[in-house]
C-alpha cells in the first residue's frame, strides 16, 4: 500500500529525517521512518512537503521532466513593477542556468498567514510585496535567486502548493496522512477532496508540540 504524507514544513527544519548537528528535521514532527520527501523544500523555506514510500510516486513528483506544477507564495522586498513581472515569466538567466517560463502575479497578504519564528526582517522605508510564482522545475534556492537577480530579495518563501496537493488545513508543523492504493494517474492526482473516508484524513500536531502538552 502506497502512503501519502502532506507537511507544512516550519522555518528551519530540515528535509531529513536525521542531522549530525542537531538541527531539527522531519523527525521531530513525524514519527514515520518508511516515507522519504518527494523534493527537498530549503531550511530557510516554509510550507508543503510531500513524502511517500512509494519510489515511482516519489519521482513523479520530484523530477522536472513530469512538470508538476510548484506554487510558491513570496514575500519580496520593495515593489516590483508589472515589466518586473514579465522578465520573471519569461525566464532569468542565473548564470548557471536560465530558468524556464513560468507564472508570476501580485497577490494580497495571504489569508490566515502565521507568525514566522523568527520573524522576517522588516524596514520601516521600504515597503514588501507578495507573489504568486507557478514553476515547473525546482532547482536549489531557485525562487530566491530570481527574485534577487530582477533585484527583489526574498524574504519569505511558502511553498503552497505541489501538483493539486496544498496546505490547506494544515498550520505549521502539522502533517495530514493519505493512504493512496496504486498508483494515481497523473491527471487524477490523490487529494483532501478525493481521499476516501477508509483511508483517513489526519490533522497530527508536532511530535514536540504533543510532549509540551503533558
Amino acid at each position: 500500500m502506497s502512503r501519502l504524507i502532506l507537511f507544512n514544513k516550519p522555518y528551519g527544519v530540515l528535509t531529513q529525517f536525521t542531522d549530525a548537528d542537531g538541527r531539527p528535521t522531519l523527525a521531530d514532527y513525524i514519527p514515520i521512518r518508511s516515507v522519504y520527501a518527494a523534493g527537498r523544500l530549503d531550511a530557510d523555506s516554509e510550507g508543503l512537503v510531500v513524502l511517500t514510500n512509494d519510489g515511482s510516486l516519489q519521482a513523479r513528483i520530484a523530477n522536472p521532466r513530469h512538470k508538476m506544477a510548484k506554487l510558491y507564495r513570496v514575500q519580496v522586498e520593495g515593489e516590483p513593477t508589472e515589466a518586473v513581472l514579465q522578465k520573471l515569466m519569461a525566464g532569468v538567466d542565473l548564470g548557471d542556468f536560465i530558468t524556464r517560463p513560468c507564472q508570476v502575479r501580485h497577490i494580497a497578504e495571504p489569508d490566515g498567514l502565521w507568525q514566522r519564528t523568527p520573524p522576517i526582517r522588516y524596514r520601516a522605508a521600504i515597503p514588501t510585496t507578495w507573489l504568486e510564482l507557478v514553476l515547473q522545475e525546482g532547482k536549489n534556492r531557485q525562487v530566491r535567486r530570481m527574485t534577487a537577480r530582477v533585484g527583489f530579495p526574498t524574504l519569505r518563501l511558502i511553498r503552497w502548493a505541489v501538483g493539486d496537493w496544498t496546505l490547506a488545513g494544515l498550520g505549521p508543523g502539522q502533517w495530514r496522512e493519505l493512504e493512496v492504493s496504486g498508483q494515481p494517474d497523473p491527471k487524477q492526482r490523490v487529494n483532501v477532496a478525493n481521499a476516501t473516508k477508509r483511508r483517513g484524513v489526519r490533522n497530527i500536531l508536532p511530535i514536540h508540540k504533543r510532549k509540551e502538552s503533558r
